[in-house]
């Protein structure tokens, strides 16, 4: 007996084939569709192999063109947060908008009730608030979960992440029954569209602009040197400075009304608090002063404990029981309740902190 009709999104890649199959051997419906972001050698590449594993799985397949939505929700705002001097995680933004909602408006049209991709990630119903929430996967090493806080509640619902309970060793295993050549394929590192990983070089290119150059400043605000434009820095950066001072300097911010860049050393990088905004809640509707969560600011870091400072409909304050490291605005406060997602904000410049009236 079928459990009702999944639309799955297929890269051609080790993950999202498992995805499929798994779902297939559940009784579910399957249909595995490739979405068409961003147009290239790699994107057809992907197209060829997504074909070629639903055919393997037994599955029908087809490509559904997202172009424009990618274009305007994903790069069109990578662009302009980097041009603001920020460091935007598109991922996560693709996830909530293009994977999540476009995909699920396609799958309703198409008569399915399920979407589904394969995120290292689980998604059950918090145990205290009821509420749909991301769970940490069965294994830590691969774990999605950061890249998906922005989810809402109606995507969850109607979501299916079915590698969430495997580690990416036994992935690969059972893919290696499905089709040998894709089991062997690496996993994929850099950001789709941005396949060389020169993300100045991108924006410079689709956007018709060059940096501009501008002064390197320290903390006291003396000018030790010339930049290449904003767009080439981010916060904690040390390589490709080009500065020789003697010393070790990391990037501590970006000025976009001065151009400049502010350069500090290794322990000024250490921050204990946190401001966010454009906030997204999952295990919990609100967030409230005292409320104890752990947190990460990156994908890759290590979450810390942490204690709400302060909070509002939009805006969210946590401070680090311990420092963290190049605190970066435009990366996301992603904020965890055990192993469930409790919710998250997009990380905010300094000077942009709320004074308490």
């Amino acid at each position: 007996m079928k459990k009702g009709k999944v639309i799955v999104g297929l890269s051609g890649g080790v993950d999202s084939t498992v995805a499929a199959y798994l779902l297939k051997e559940q009784g579910y419906e399957v249909i595995g569709v490739t979405m068409e972001m961003w147009q290239g050698a790699h994107s057809a590449e992907a197209i060829r192999d997504a074909r070629r594993v639903a055919e393997a799985i037994g599955i029908p397949f087809a490509v559904l063109d997202f172009t424009k939505e990618f274009r305007a929700c994903v790069v069109e705002d990578f662009i302009t947060q980097y041009q603001q001097g920020l460091t935007p995680n598109p991922c996560i933004v693709c996830n909530r908008r293009v994977k999540g909602q476009a995909l699920l408006d396609k799958a309703k049209e198409m008569g399915a009730e399920y979407i589904a991709t394969g995120h290292y990630a689980r998604i059950e119903k918090h145990p205290k608030t009821g509420r749909y929430a991301v769970r940490n996967s069965a294994t830590a090493v691969k774990d999605q979960t950061y890249a998906l806080y922005r989810l809402s509640q109606e995507q969850l619902s109607a979501m299916l992440l079915p590698i969430g309970e495997y580690t990416k060793e036994a992935v690969r295993e059972i893919a290696e029954k499905i089709d040998g050549f894709v089991a062997k394929k690496g996993d994929s590192q850099d950001i789709c569209f941005i396949p060389d990983g020169d993300y100045a070089a991108f924006i410079e290119r689709e956007s018709g602009e060059r940096g501009r150059a501008g002064d390197f400043v320290d903390m006291e605000g003396n000018v030790v040197g010339r930049h290449k434009g904003l767009i080439h820095y981010t916060v904690g950066q040390r390589k490709g400075l080009g500065l020789s001072l003697g010393k070790p300097v990391f990037v501590y911010g970006v000025d976009t009304e001065k151009n400049q860049v502010r350069l500090c050393d290794n322990e000024t990088l250490f921050q204990r608090k946190v401001c966010a905004g454009s906030l997204a809640h999952m295990a919990y509707e609100r967030f409230a002063e005292g409320m104890r969560f752990q947190a990460k600011i990156r994908y890759a870091h290590k979450a810390a404990w942490c204690t709400v400072t302060r909070a509002e409909a939009d805006y969210l304050e946590v401070t680090f029981d311990e420092p963290q490291r190049a605190i970066t605005p435009g990366q996301s406060l992603v904020l965890y309740d055990g192993e469930y997602v409790a919710g998250g904000g997009f990380v905010l410049p300094a000077g942009m902190e709320k004074e308490r009236e």
